[in-house]
């Protein structure tokens, strides 16, 4: 038989809705999100014990008071597992999946109970989603709504609506058709029929089936965890991937008390709103005689009254605690609650990594969401937009099949540990041991066995398929496997017991600081070369945040911190992750300043703080990038800088009278050697912060194949004959006919004489239409750090040796500004540094240059301690 994969139309039916249909997913996570925030609001937003109290009421009501006291007592053991936020959570998640399954499956059901040719048809679609695994219907929601509540919400919507049609389907056949003849004789409409007649009747059959719906909803919410569905579900699907069996059965015993309340509260509902229901319950209270008060259940009314009571008084505390929430110190509230959502898979590295993070954005001021989930709808999630990093991302080879799928929709944002290994380990009391080939003739020492972890794990398969075979130790080994949790009990039970073991480990792991191991040399290179850890944001996650991008990337840990982080993880109480990351960083004092420095240096006053600095500078973009960047970093240190803009030959003569203290951009030794050689005397040179310069054509990136001058050759037709130039009188401009001609390029291309603002927009408008153009333009210039443009490079030589940009002063600048003296002589600025500050300025536009510079400042927290140090 040829091999068929309907799989692979799903796929693309999906991708095709994605792009012709998002306005329709747009509206349905709306409905779904807004119904489940307004029932979570109020469940969620009530102070525990009123809560219970209110639930005990219904309970009372409907049941009777016996049912009263347990459910209270019920939900106050929920409280004390410190679990009912996650409790009202998934509770909230049920109520809104019931209550749009209930409005969908009754009518459905009626529907198809009145018309047998729709049952037949119907049928085998409830089939379908009765029987279809669960798990299958997180995947399109996924994809269509990203991780979180709907994706959740539309799978148990899904799953749990077939009863409800069932059932209803049922009850409206099971009324005995002679009354709905009588009812026919005596005139009764269709509609009246179904409302007086059938549906009354039928009712203990249809809350049968609501009864139904609600805990398949309950079931199923548990399972929408893995797709990051709030509540009880996430807390469940991280005691079983994290092995916290503390945790696991606190959040089942949470799930089975809210179903067990659910299961008894539909039934007796049944009781109160069936006529045939309360007619059985009076009956059998009245045949109870004297022992009638068992049974008492308080009316209607009387129970709303006490409802509307405790709900006042919930309504009250909660008014009067709102505000209370910490903030962050006022130096260091870099965030000003603004909310980050962050990801993480279930590794150990990334759990000790994400509350780490999450830790260090709250002392910063920002408000961090963490959530957990599988790399699948981890990365799905990335590349959507809808979690904004996650710092554990292993390539080149571990995640490379979802950066290669989701890659354009995401941004690197620094390794942060690296090179990773795997390995075998042993203990360190283990002598003669220290390599994989000497195992070899040992294998009796550990009787024939090799600890392994789960068997579908990347390292097992190269173990058995490699490195065993490499070190000639098959047959001597037996590798078994179980589980990362029952691989790590062995490690520690012989360890207690000093017996020799070999274990699958690699690293980075927690193993390595709570337990002296030896880690096996692999000479032969059989494991292969480790992975980088990176932090991974969504696209345009740098630009929007790039204070923090910028903490990212400059983010490491090394191993011994790493791993000591994970212990203090692994030892804490289970729910006590960040608990634990801030005793960890207690004891490390000055660590949280070097991960998230606080933007804007640490606001030292200088020595020479409150001296006025006078500051000239011509409007070239590299002069007012760099005098905007100084006159930001000396109001800081305490300077009163005054900012003046001049042409260079007035600058050069106010330095030369001591009227002007400094200026950042001379070009020497050619550019401006004629003031220099006349005020050379009068003048105190700094040293060069940038060089060499340079005089350049260039190309955008997409254009293959011209690489260098000599590459223009016969390609004029691609650039339509021109070279775009700038104003006709620049010296670029002159050199420019020489350097065609010594290409042989001067009778194939004619030079377009524009401006420079015309060049930039030439260049502005080719690149946005992926059009070829060639156009004239220098280093160092913020056109490379915003267009993707290469430079072309001059083999020989024509364009000249470019200049260096050096800070110069006024004669005695030294003894006047000593401290200054020193900042400036130390100073020096990279192409891409400058490149991106230029681009900022011409991002922020005319007249917010100071603005722009102090946010590009802000974004590289420890620059201006680098810049202009402080005792």
């Amino acid at each position: 038989m040829p091999e068929f994969h309907p799989g692979n139309w799903v796929e693309t039916a999906v991708d095709w809705l994605q792009t012709h249909l998002g306005w329709l997913f747009d509206a349905i996570n709306t409905v779904l999100t807004g119904l489940y925030d307004g029932i979570n609001m109020v469940l969620g937003g009530a102070e525990p014990l009123l809560l219970a109290g209110i639930f005990a009421v219904v309970a009372f009501w409907l049941r009777g008071l016996l049912a009263g006291v347990v459910g209270f007592a019920g939900f106050l053991l929920i409280d004390s597992f410190g679990l009912w936020d996650d409790a009202m959570s998934t509770l909230s998640l049920v109520l809104a999946a019931a209550v749009i399954t209930v409005v969908l499956a009754v009518p459905t059901g009626i529907w198809v109970a009145r018309s047998k040719s729709v049952s037949a048809a119907v049928r085998p679609v409830l089939d379908v989603m009765q029987t279809m695994p669960a798990f299958v219907y997180l995947i399109p929601g996924v994809m269509f709504f990203s991780v979180g509540t709907t994706p959740g919400l539309l799978a148990t919507i899904i799953f749990s609506m077939p009863p409800g049609v069932r059932m209803t389907e049922l009850g409206i056949r099971q009324v005995d058709s002679e009354l709905v003849e009588a009812a026919d004789a005596f005139g009764t409409s269709p509609k009246q029929t179904l409302t007086r007649v059938q549906f009354p009747l039928a009712l203990p059959t249809i809350m049968a089936g609501i009864n139904q719906v609600i805990m398949l909803a309950l079931s199923m919410v548990v399972i929408a965890g893995m797709a990051g569905a709030p509540g009880l579900g996430e807390r469940v699907y991280a005691a079983v991937t994290q092995v916290q069996i503390g945790l696991g059965v606190e959040s089942g015993i949470a799930v089975v008390i809210l179903a067990m309340y659910l299961d008894r509260m539909t039934g007796a509902l049944n009781v109160r709103v069936s006529p045939l229901g309360r007619r059985a319950a009076a009956k059998a209270t009245a045949m109870m005689g004297r022992m009638r008060f068992v049974r008492y259940k308080p009316g209607t009314v009387v129970a709303l009254s006490g409802v509307l009571v405790l709900a006042l008084a919930a309504g009250g505390l909660n008014l009067a605690s709102s505000g209370s929430d910490a903030q962050a110190a006022a130096g260091t509230d870099v965030g000003k609650g603004k909310q980050l959502k962050m990801g993480y898979i279930p590794w150990d590295e990334g759990i000790a990594t994400s509350y780490l993070w999450k830790e260090a954005l709250e002392q910063r001021g920002y408000e961090p969401s963490l959530k957990q989930l599988d790399a699948g709808p981890l990365y799905t999630s990335l590349a959507q937009g809808q979690t904004d990093f996650q710092t554990d991302a292993w390539l080149p080879t571990t995640h490379q099949q979802y950066w290669d799928k989701y890659g354009s929709r995401m941004e690197k944002l620094g390794d942060w540990y690296g090179p990773t290994s795997l390995e075998l380990s042993v203990p360190s009391y283990v002598k003669g041991i220290k390599s994989l080939a000497d195992l070899k003739g040992q294998g009796k020492k550990f009787d024939g066995k090799i600890i392994g972890i789960e068997s579908s794990a990347g390292e097992m398969k190269i173990l058995k398929d490699k490195v065993l075979k490499e070190y000639g130790l098959e047959g001597e080994y037996k590798v078994v496997s179980s589980s990362t949790s029952s691989m790590l009990s062995e490690l520690k039970r012989s360890i207690r017991q000093k017996e020799p073991v070999v274990v699958t480990l690699w690293s980075p792991h927690w193993a390595y600081n709570k337990y002296d191991l030896t880690k096996l040399k692999d000479p032969e290179g059989a494991f292969g070369k480790g992975e980088k850890l990176y932090n991974v944001g969504r696209k345009g996650f740098a630009e929007d945040n790039p204070v923090v991008a910028h903490w990212l990337k400059n983010f490491h840990l090394t191993e011994k911190q790493l791993t000591s982080l994970e212990d203090r993880i692994q030892s804490a109480p289970k729910g006590q992750e960040q608990q634990a990351v801030k005793e960890w960083l207690k004891a490390r004092p000055g660590f949280l300043d070097k991960m998230v420095p606080v933007p804007g240096g640490n606001q030292k006053q200088g020595k020479g703080a409150g001296k006025t600095v006078n500051m000239g500078y011509f409007p070239w973009d590299e002069a007012i990038a760099t005098t905007y960047l100084w006159q930001n970093i000396l109001e800081d240190r305490g300077y009163k800088p005054k900012v003046k803009q001049l042409d260079p030959g007035p600058l050069y003569t106010a330095l030369s009278q001591g009227q002007m203290d400094f200026q950042t951009d001379a070009w020497l030794p050619t550019t401006h050697e004629q003031y220099w050689r006349k005020y050379q005397d009068k003048l105190t040179d700094l040293g060069s912060w940038y060089g060499p310069t340079s005089l350049e054509l260039s190309v955008p990136s997409y254009v293959k194949g011209v690489d260098s001058l000599a590459d223009l050759k016969g390609k004029s037709e691609l650039f339509g004959g021109k070279i775009t130039g700038i104003e006709s009188s620049a010296g670029e401009m002159k050199i420019l006919k020489r350097v065609l001609k010594d290409y042989g390029l001067d009778k194939e291309y004619e030079v377009v004489s524009s401006s420079t603002s015309s060049m930039l927009s030439a260049v502005d408008k080719s690149v946005k239409q992926k059009k070829p153009i060639v156009a004239t333009t220098w280093s160092p210039h913020w056109v490379y750090s915003k267009y993707p443009m290469k430079k072309l490079k001059d083999p020989k030589g024509s364009w000249g040796k470019g200049d260096r940009i050096h800070v110069t002063a006024k004669k005695g600048f030294k003894k006047e500004f000593p401290e200054l003296h020193g900042w400036l002589k130390d100073f020096t600025m990279s192409e891409k540094d400058l490149g991106s500050l230029e681009a900022a300025i011409q991002k922020g536009g005319k007249g917010n240059e100071k603005e722009s510079v102090r946010t590009w400042l802000d974004s590289r927290p420890g620059l201006e301690d680098k810049l202009a140090p402080v005792e």
